[in-house]
């Protein structure tokens, strides 16, 4: 297998993965949640954006798009992801309708070919869904596509030096692709330029989380989907020999108190799509002082 198609994404295995993850997702989604609040306090910092219509691209078991339904009570809330037993996760977890109370609405589809007419969203919010878009440009497309003339995007998304330690480690042991590549920062400032967003923003966070030991680093990992998905990984079991190895290399990335540290490079990124109606009031954003 060539190079460039051993670090490509299965699809047909990305789907797997979170159907067979949706029952354990929500013990073991810490970071995601964790990412999905810093994400959506950045919509405090936006005045003059009319929301009566919402995408959560990307919702996996429905928090954000709860949330997102708490913040617009008004607004019509989609949540959209290709697992359907994700989305039966989010139906369970989501309260009756009643005549005061609007709930989101689930939708099954991929982010690279959303199920919805042009324009038809005032937001698009997606937490930590883009890495799986290999390349990511058809989701921004797309994204561009469904939301108004004004509409905003927001969203977060892994950064190339995410889980480098295991990176690092698995080298020690083989050639084959084990940790997933994502694009930094620049590339997704670029792909927005170049898909016309007006405003762009991207910017960078990196997180250091600890964990008891390796296996429960896995064990997150494989309880929120995220396995190796990549097209050149090895099949079948890691042979005794090369665990032990990867263990061992490993084991340099423990802190004081032995505990395994690894990094999560995150991205962020916002922008509006495309130019303002005659007449409209512009959105404008804002950060916040927390001094």
């Amino acid at each position: 297998m060539r190079e460039r198609t051993a670090w490509r994404l299965d699809r047909h295995a990305v789907r797997r993965a979170f159907a067979r993850a949706a029952a354990t997702y929500d013990a073991h989604d810490f970071l995601q949640r964790e990412i999905a609040g810093r994400l959506l306090e950045r919509l405090d910092w936006v005045s003059g954006l009319a929301v009566e219509s919402v995408l959560d691209a990307g919702c996996g078991t429905g928090r954000v798009a709860r949330r997102l339904q708490r913040r617009y009570p008004r607004a019509r809330v989609l949540g959209l992801d290709l697992a359907e037993p994700m989305l039966q996760r989010a139906r369970d977890g989501t309260p009756p309708r009643r005549p005061w109370r609007r709930v989101p609405h689930w939708l099954a589809g991929t982010i690279e070919a959303l199920p919805l007419a042009d324009g038809t969203l005032d937001l698009v919010v997606s937490n930590l869904a883009l890495q799986w878009c290999d390349p990511p440009d058809r989701a921004l497309a797309e994204f561009r596509r469904v939301l108004r003339p004004g509409g905003m995007l927001f969203f977060s998304t892994f950064g190339p030096e995410t889980l480098q330690e295991l990176r690092q480690a698995w080298a020690e042991v083989d050639d084959r692709p084990h940790v997933h590549r994502f694009p930094d920062v620049q590339a997704y400032g670029d792909l927005m330029l170049a898909g016309g967003w007006v405003d762009p923003v991207v910017d960078r966070d990196r997180l250091r989380v600890s964990y008891p030991d390796l296996r429960t680093l896995l064990g997150d990992l494989r309880g929120v989907g995220a396995r190796n998905l990549l097209q050149g990984r090895a099949r079948g079991l890691t042979g005794r020999r090369a665990w032990q190895r990867f263990e061992a290399a490993c084991a340099r990335f423990r802190d004081a108190e032995g505990r395994l540290a690894v990094t999560w490079e995150v991205i962020y990124g916002h922008g509006l799509a495309g130019a303002l109606a005659p007449g409209e009031a512009p959105v404008r954003f804002q950060p916040v002082s927390r001094s």
